[in-house]
């Protein structure tokens, strides 16, 4: 909108001294660009959302946590934690998804965790999103656009826990082959590999999110500015 040179705002711009102009500039460009994430718990039991960058919050059923990161932000996790304990100054355990003891995040979570993972405003300006059971499954999941023309949804429901394979069986979860046995064939270190029996059990349930590291498919775009949510027992 134009701002006639008299009106109170221009003289308030005007105001202002060189430095702090490009601070606001940035701050608003910064904001502008941010996206939302809305991060809700249907399930019928408390868990403790989690997401890096962004630390941790205490979810009870319908609650909802409005996270907004910033521009540019890569290699980003949201995730939930289940059957925590924290102490009043925010130190305690969980279960599944612990991330060193801290109800805020600073790290990633300990395996079995089902992942939202994204980078913002990347190649083209485009946002790279997806789900990973890479690391196992602990609480079923939604990850899906709020906003734009993306029509983004990720979903993982199926009742992983409950036929989970015995030598993947932890308390809480269904673990990833790579975190129990570490080699090249479940981790691809070695930068080549291809499914296996066990990634096929996750793949073959919930087809939408990673099974192993090579699965490239299941990485999706939107355009930068896009808005989502997470949704825990969706």
């Amino acid at each position: 909108m134009f701002i006639s040179p008299g009106s109170q705002k221009m003289r308030s711009f005007t105001n202002l001294s060189v430095p702090s102009f490009f601070l606001l500039l940035l701050s608003c460009s910064t904001l502008a660009w941010a996206a939302r994430f809305d991060i809700t718990n249907n399930c019928p039991y408390t868990v403790w959302a989690a997401a890096v960058p962004g630390g941790g919050m205490q979810l009870n059923q319908g609650q909802t946590w409005p996270l907004d990161v910033a521009a540019g932000t890569t290699a980003a996790r949201i995730w939930a934690r289940t059957n925590c304990q924290f102490d009043g100054s925010g130190k305690g355990s969980c279960q599944t998804g612990d991330c060193g003891g801290l109800l805020q995040c600073q790290a990633y979570g300990v395996s079995p965790n089902t992942l939202a993972e994204f980078a913002l405003n990347q190649y083209m300006n485009q946002d790279f999103v997806d789900m990973s059971l890479i690391e196992g499954f602990n609480v079923p999941m939604e990850f899906s656009s709020t906003s734009g023309s993306c029509n983004l949804v990720l979903k993982c429901t199926a009742d992983i826990i409950g036929q989970c394979p015995a030598a993947l069986q932890v308390p809480g979860g269904c673990n990833g082959p790579c975190p129990i046995f570490k080699t090249d064939e479940y981790c691809c270190n070695s930068g080549s590999c291809g499914p296996t029996d066990y990634s096929r059990y996750f793949k073959d349930r919930c087809p939408d999110p990673y099974s192993y590291p090579k699965d490239d498919t299941a990485t999706k775009a939107c355009a930068g500015g896009t808005n989502y949510k997470v949704v825990f027992c969706p």
